[in-house]
């Protein structure tokens, strides 16, 4: 059934914790909040063309894509960046829940989208308690009409979510709906001590795949850890440039080919590895190919967000070393091999014992307590800068 009483079924045969957020989700339709064409996928669905499969998506707990490349014409061979979306809404209701809402509380979310997860807080609290900002003014007026016409009136207003909305603060909870590198400052002073809280995905080009939960402390400090693995779309301020494979690659034929005895197999699928060398690797991203002749290979890419560098390591099964290829200023494949080892030498420590602290001199992530910062793997981008 195709209805928020369906999606509302859908949630809990799959086990979504619901906690008090179950009326929002049969209360407010979803498909009010989405566009006549969407994506799901690689799918692309039009309202008007095929009316029971778009609301079939509608109601599915599926990631819509609604705008592409910020929204503007996209030619037939143009890449295609998603750039904004109503997320998949078993990860709302999992940011939700990090976030601890309670009746009384004022909510700043960043992010707007389609409107749709401020309606949900606007349904919880009271669309008087909610303040949402979206840095695209045509997706901020779509949201505010979209949420009006599920009778709900949160505050929708176009700005930049890094600076918050510094108007009726201080709030107790800050939800940020796009990935961020850092924590900004501006949203730990606009929380309410000490009972304020932060949820945001977080990371850097490597490995976004974390919220980050954080409670901010009198002194003007937030702290906290990791959970999840979420797939956000980055700040726009911040966002990094994307494409297809080959834009990366340049100067094949100049690479430096080297050899390795750590297997790209073994880092590619370890997501506690890959999270503490993204600390490190902040500005270039992976991305495991596997070969399609049922091989088992797979070559790993490791491609800096300026485009001036890349590398790839080639895993065969029956390898005890790999063949290493490496082009640009950087020596990416050196420079994740450098994290893993490090991370290694660490006891090879899973996610969730490390943590992030932000105060008004930036950011730091630690290990177990904030008095063991992991300055060899967040210092490695300064040290990298400077020559070293």
């Amino acid at each position: 059934m195709a209805s928020p009483a369906g999606l509302l079924e859908i949630l809990r045969e799959k086990g979504t914790p619901l906690g008090p957020w179950g009326d929002a989700v049969a209360s407010v339709p979803r498909d009010l909040f989405l566009p006549d064409e969407i994506e799901v996928g690689d799918e692309v669905v039009s309202r008007s063309t095929s009316p029971a499969r778009w609301l079939e998506a509608a109601y599915s707990d599926v990631s819509v894509t609604t705008q592409v490349n910020d929204g503007r014409p996209t030619g037939p061979d143009e890449y295609r960046l998603p750039t904004s979306s109503s997320s998949q809404p078993s990860v709302m209701l999992e940011m939700l829940a990090l976030l601890d809402v309670q009746a009384t509380d004022r909510i700043l979310e960043l992010g707007s989208g389609t409107g749709l997860n401020a309606a949900w807080l606007a349904h919880r609290v009271g669309s008087d308690r909610v303040v949402s900002v979206e840095i695209d003014p045509v997706l901020a007026e779509q949201a505010a009409k979209n949420a009006l016409a599920a009778g709900l009136c949160p505050f929708i207003v176009q700005g930049d979510g890094e600076q918050g909305r510094p108007v009726g603060a201080p709030c107790q909870r800050v939800i940020a709906t796009y990935a961020v590198t850092a924590i900004p400052y501006a949203w730990v002073e606009q929380v309410a001590v000490p009972q304020g809280r932060i949820v945001a995905p977080w990371g850097g080009s490597f490995f976004p795949y974390c919220f980050a939960v954080l409670d901010v402390r009198d002194g003007g400090r937030a702290e906290g850890r990791f959970t999840g693995y979420p797939a956000f779309m980055r700040s726009r301020n911040l966002r990094p440039a994307r494409g297809f494979l080959d834009g990366f690659l340049h100067h094949r034929e100049a690479a430096d080919a080297t050899r390795t005895s750590l297997s790209p197999l073994r880092l590619a699928q370890d997501p506690d590895a890959l999270f503490y060398a993204g600390l490190a690797l902040p500005d270039a991203w992976h991305l495991p190919v596997p070969a399609d002749d049922g091989s088992g290979e797979m070559t790993l890419w490791i491609l800096a967000d300026d485009r001036a560098s890349w590398a790839s390591a080639d895993y065969t099964p029956d390898g005890r070393d790999y063949a290493v290829a490496q082009y640009g200023p950087r020596r990416l494949w050196d420079e994740a091999e450098a994290a893993y080892r490090t991370w290694e030498a660490l006891g090879g420590p899973s996610r969730d014992r490390a943590g992030l602290s932000v105060t008004a001199h930036g950011q730091q992530a630690w290990l177990d307590t904030p008095e063991h910062g992991l300055s060899a793997l967040t210092d490695a981008p300064r040290r990298r800068s400077r020559g070293g």
